[in-house]
This record gives C-alpha cells, sequence and structure tokens, in this order.
C-alpha cells in the first residue's frame, strides 16, 4: 500500500533526493547517506501523510481539521491548496509569527488558521471539539493508519533510489509517524536506530512500560519531536523493537549538528531534522563499511534561533562557560581578574547583577575559547588569585533567567 501512496504522490510533489554525504562517509568510514526530506514543498516530511489521510477520504469530505503549530500545519495547508478543500488549523497563540506565515503561504485561501490557547494542547481539544461538531475529518499528526502509510513513502523512495535496501537507518521518533512507516515497510530488511531528543523519550518509556504513557513535561527545543506521548497506533507497530536500539540526544548536543550542515554543507536544519546525523557518533562502530541511510526529516529553521542554537553547540562542546564572579570592590580587582584569562580567552558577556554587600559586587560573566581545554588553567589562575565564583553553564534553571 504504500508503494501505491507514492506512486499517487508523484503528480503533486516529486521523490526527495537521497545524496551521498562526502564528509560524514569520511568521518564514519560507511556510505553515509542523506534522505534529504528538507527539499519537500514544504521542508519537511509531513506532507505525505497529509496527502494521503486526505485523498482516500475525497470527495465524500471536504472539511479537515488539525492542531499543530509546525510541519504538520504547512503539510495539511499544502494539501487542502492542492486538492480544493476547505481546511482549519488551530495553533496555539503562541505560535511564532514566521510558523503563521508559512502555514498560511502553503494554504492560502483555502485554509483558516485559529489561535486558541497557550499550548499545544488547548488547541487540540478546540480542533477536536470543532471538528465533531461540523462534521469535519481529523487529520492526526501521526496517530492515523493512513498518515503512518504515507509516511512510509520515505522507505519507498530510499529504496527506489539506492536500488535496494540499506544496512542501517536512523532516524528520528517523535509520535512515531514516520518510524513505525518505514519500520513497517523495511521490517527485518536492515538494522534501525531510533533519535529521540532526551527531553522527550516517549518511545523508551513506551517499551519500558509495555504501552504508551506520558513523559510530560518535555523540553520543546526539539519541538518536531516533542513529543510526551507516542500515538498507540505508531507504538503497535513499533513495540517489538529492541530498546538498546534507541538513543537519546542532549538538546545541546543537536545543536552541534545543526552549526556544522550550515557551515560546512550549507544544509539548513531544524533541530528534528539534524537528530539522525548527530546519531551516526552513537553507532560509528556498527556502521564501518556499511550503507546508511540518515533522515533528514525537515529544514524549518527560524534564524531568529540560530544564535541560541550556536550558544547551545558552545556549551555542549565545553567552548563557553558562564559563571557568576564575587568581584571586590576596591581598585585594580577588575584587572586582577583580566590577569587570569588566557590568550584565547574571550569575554562574550560582562554584567553586574548586583551589589551582594558593600564591600563586594555579583558578577555574571561569559567566556568563549578555542579548546576546551583552555578552562581548567583558566579557573586554576581565578583560584590562585583568591576569587570566588560560582559556575552555572549547565544548571538550566539559572541559565533560563540569566543567560
Amino acid at each position: 500500500m504504500a508503494t501505491l501512496a507514492t506512486t499517487k504522490m508523484r503528480p503533486v510533489f516529486p521523490s526527495t533526493p537521497l545524496l551521498r554525504n562526502a564528509l560524514l562517509s569520511a568521518r564514519f568510514d560507511a556510505d553515509v547517506y542523506l534522505k534529504r526530506e528538507d527539499l519537500s514543498p514544504v521542508r519537511s516530511y509531513k506532507l505525505r501523510g497529509a496527502f494521503n489521510a486526505m485523498r482516500k477520504v475525497i470527495p465524500e469530505q471536504a472539511l479537515f481539521v488539525c492542531a499543530s503549530a509546525g510541519n504538520h500545519a504547512q503539510g495539511v495547508a499544502f494539501m487542502c491548496r492542492h486538492f480544493g478543500v476547505r481546511g482549519v488549523i488551530f495553533m496555539p497563540v503562541t505560535t511564532p509569527e514566521q510558523k503563521i506565515f508559512k502555514t498560511r503561504m502553503f494554504g492560502g485561501d483555502n485554509i483558516e488558521i485559529r489561535l486558541v490557547g497557550d499550548y499545544f494542547d488547548a488547541s487540540l481539544v478546540a480542533a477536536q471539539t470543532f471538528c465533531k461538531a461540523e462534521g469535519g475529518h481529523f487529520l492526526s499528526p501521526f496517530d492515523d493508519e493512513d498518515v503512518i502509510e504515507g509516511q512510509a513513502s520515505v522507505a519507498v523512495e530510499i529504496e527506489q533510489e539506492l536500488g535496494g535496501i540499506p544496512d542501517h537507518i536512523i532516524l528520528p521518533v517523535g509520535g512515531g509517524g514516520l518510524s513505525a512507516g518505514i519500520f513497517s515497510f523495511f521490517a527485518d530488511g536492515c538494522r534501525y536506530s531510533f533519535v529521540e531528543p532526551t527531553g522527550a523519550k516517549s518511545l523508551a518509556a513506551a517499551l519500558a512500560e509495555g504501552m504508551p504513557v506520558d513523559v510530560s513535561p518535555v523540553d520543546t527545543f526539539v519541538d518536531g519531536a516533542s513529543v510526551a506521548k507516542i500515538g498507540a497506533r505508531t507504538f503497535e507497530r513499533l513495540k517489538g523493537i529492541n530498546p538498546q536500539d534507541i538513543i537519546a540526544l542532549d538538546e545541546d548536543r543537536i545543536c552541534r549538528t545543526i552549526v556544522e550542515m550550515l557551515n560546512v554543507e550549507g544544509i539548513v536544519l531544524e533541530p528534528a531534522g539534524a537528530m539522525a546525523i548527530e546519531a551516526l557518533s552513537e553507532v560509528a562502530d556498527q556502521i564501518k563499511g556499511k550503507t546508511v541511510v540518515c533522515i533528514a526529516s525537515g529544514g524549518n529553521f527560524d534564524f531568529e534561533r540560530l544564535p541560541e542554537v550556536k550558544e547551545r553547540a558552545q556549551r555542549y562542546a565545553g567552548l563557553k562557560k558562564y559563571f557568576i564572579l564575587r568581584l571586590p570592590q576596591r581598585p585594580g580587582a577588575l584587572r586582577d581578574f583580566l590577569d587570569t584569562l588566557g590568550p584565547n580567552d574571550n569575554i562574550t558577556r560582562f554584567e553586574y547583577m548586583k551589589k551582594s554587600a558593600r564591600n563586594f559586587g555579583s558578577v555574571l560573566i561569559g567566556i568563549e575559547t578555542d579548546v576546551p581545554e583552555n578552562f581548567p588553567a583558566m579557573f586554576a589562575r581565578i583560584d590562585a588569585r583568591g576569587f570566588t565564583y560560582s559556575d552555572i553553564t549547565n544548571d538550566e534553571t539559572l541559565a533560563q533567567f540569566v543567560i
């Protein structure tokens, strides 16, 4: 059925390219291919599931409803315009204007966007209530058999473009639609790695409990995969996988790949789209000499996030640290501190926060260096000068307020 769905898609949009990446292939001594879903018309794979689910109920159904603040909304909007049907898309009030604009651009006059609630859950309830009242067709972003079948078209194209089944596939997991579709199509024909963000390990939790469970609250940084509860239908297809094939990646670590792919390869990836590539290092011993496909699931990246992404990447790599210094209020104290810095230690932030006592002031300092080994030596020099400080680099709670 996935093959038929893929054939039906071709008049609507072309197959996304499967490209061998020379940089990654050399690094991991393997043939590493990227399935470039970031090059689809809506810069993600989501339009596949939307297309397949909608084509099966048209023309009997002409009203489609969904709740989404991202790629699913854009995929549904694109398909509403293509099929000439009405779509009502519910989004949180807090959705960035860029995502609203792109959804409206893809859907044109065929869609209506309703902003409801501060969080996705409120938008979802509103969408489902409206859909029931109006007799529309609700389009789930992942927990729908027709959506799963549509996402499986990624696997169909991989086999067609590669001329066979790869040895190893690495793919991101959020609600499970993409991974369930690909896993169902290739079955035991290859080895898999399923990648989740550390802040939203819904698949790992479901496998541990034997059923989908809510892992709220989730870290929403990897917005394309930050799902609190994997779908019931998707988990039914994935429940037999080996838990050891699941890889959890720290959100800051994922930023490292986003920056490298942008600077070196000129590829723009969203956090979820970079996860499979970053996970290569976790399976380096398994993939030597193998044919490996990484699913670059999306490239809807808001460049206003780039400073944050760079910051996270540097912190993960150990190239940037933040600390609060207790600076004596005496002549020459600042000069004494500056003398502790090495030739490649650069101050990127210096901010008096408050005077905690008459003779001392609290200063927030950010230091960037070229190799992480510089920091132990720098802190040793600071200690030798008798300064008091607190390293807050990895204190996420405090960092949210002061960094």
